[in-house]
């Protein structure tokens, strides 16, 4: 009896070793497997991550290529040594003091935004081409909400009208003074119908740069590219566009371009690789 105890002590304490070896190679095994299975997933996290910044690069290289088109273009340039632009109806074109306008250069079609004006009546300065029109409007319903009040002052001007408006501005403080603000007639950006210049009840609807101190302007300043607008004459950047800085002056590009803009803190020249320092 006593020998067949310890028989069964013997094989129960067998027993008991193998089924703990076995968990143990279990264990061992899932540990394994699991690590295995943690390194395929690292591998392919980080071969994923890998692809999509390949995938991001190459998206922001061809962004820079179709942004950057200036030295793409074959452009003429007229007696006084103006460059005239070639592809004057895209949004993205870019008119200054040494690029200009088509002569007879008039937008496809313009409308009036459903904005406020200081002034009646049908005026052509009222009107914009339809995207830039239709953005306007959500830019002024999005100051409405903060309960800023936005005036839209001067849109489009023709050829024709820029002349009147220069030749004034000349005879009055002088043409180098006058070239300082004022756009001789085919290079001014109101004639491409994208650009509006707003003011505020504050400013007595005035176009100062004082607007800048309100809450207008230091809104738009802040919100203008969530629109597809930026402020197009930057302080401190006569040398490259041409112009004194204009905190009204909104030129509508495209939300894409808008924004890539605001937070490069760039010129629409710069941008577009028409300004070399």
């Amino acid at each position: 009896m006593r020998s067949r105890v310890i028989t069964l002590l013997v094989l129960f304490s067998l027993s008991l070793l193998f089924t703990a070896c076995s968990m143990s190679n279990q264990q061992e095994n899932s540990e394994e497997n699991q690590s295995a299975e943690q390194n395929n997933n690292s591998s392919e996290e980080s071969q994923q991550k890998e692809e999509t910044k390949e995938e991001n690069t190459q998206e922001s290289k061809e962004k820079e290529a179709s942004y950057a088109y200036a030295e793409n273009l074959d452009e003429e340039v007229d007696e006084d040594g103006l460059t005239i632009v070639s592809e004057p109806d895209i949004k993205e074109v870019v008119v200054n003091k040494q690029r200009k306008l088509p002569e007879d250069y008039e937008p496809e079609e313009l409308i009036i935004p459903d904005v406020p004006f200081p002034f009646d009546g049908d005026q052509p300065k009222k009107y914009m081409q339809p995207e830039a029109a239709n953005a306007l409007e959500e830019l002024f319903k999005g100051a409405e909400v903060e309960g800023l009040e936005l005036y839209a002052a001067s849109g489009y001007r023709s050829y024709d009208r820029q002349e009147a408006i220069y030749e004034s501005n000349v005879n009055q403080r002088g043409q180098e003074e006058a070239d300082k603000f004022s756009a001789r007639p085919g290079t001014s950006e109101h004639q491409t119908g994208l650009a509006m210049d707003v003011t505020s009840p504050e400013m007595a609807f005035k176009l100062e740069q004082d607007f800048i101190e309100t809450e207008e302007g230091k809104w738009l300043e802040e919100h203008a590219h969530e629109y597809g607008f930026i402020i197009r004459y930057l302080k401190g950047t006569r040398n490259i566009t041409g112009y004194e800085y204009e905190p009204w002056h909104l030129r509508y590009v495209g939300k894409d371009i808008s924004t890539e803009i605001h937070e490069s803190g760039s010129t629409l020249e710069e941008f577009f690789g028409f300004y070399e320092e």
